[in-house]
């Protein structure tokens, strides 16, 4: 499963996952959400990880290729993301393309 993680995560959280990479490794960055998503599923990507609340309530995501995990986390900061490295990973092996899946905060 090939994962991009959205500009709003932290760079070293590709690290987590098998085959992710930063919406800046994909040459992404700076790319408006509903561009995103076109962009992300033309390059293959499978999931986009991200922590931006707007994002599937904006976008119809049904027909589309791509899935959405949309991270509740207290903060963006890697410390606080690698608390919800497991609900995150357990998403990820049940998700299918057009879905767009919350995993929430750890609190």
């Amino acid at each position: 499963m090939k994962i991009l993680l959205d500009e709003c995560l932290p760079l070293d959280f590709r690290h987590s996952f098998p085959d992710a990479h930063t919406a800046q490794y994909a040459g992404l960055k700076g790319t408006k959400n509903g561009e995103l998503l076109r962009a992300a599923e033309a390059a293959g990507y499978d999931v986009l990880l991200t922590v931006d609340q707007g994002l599937p309530r904006s976008h119809d995501l049904s027909g589309r290729k791509l899935a959405v995990i949309l991270i509740r986390s207290r903060t963006n900061q890697l410390e606080d993301l690698l608390h919800l490295l497991e609900p995150i990973l357990q998403a990820l092996r049940t998700i299918r393309p057009g879905q767009a899946v919350v995993v929430p905060s750890a609190e």
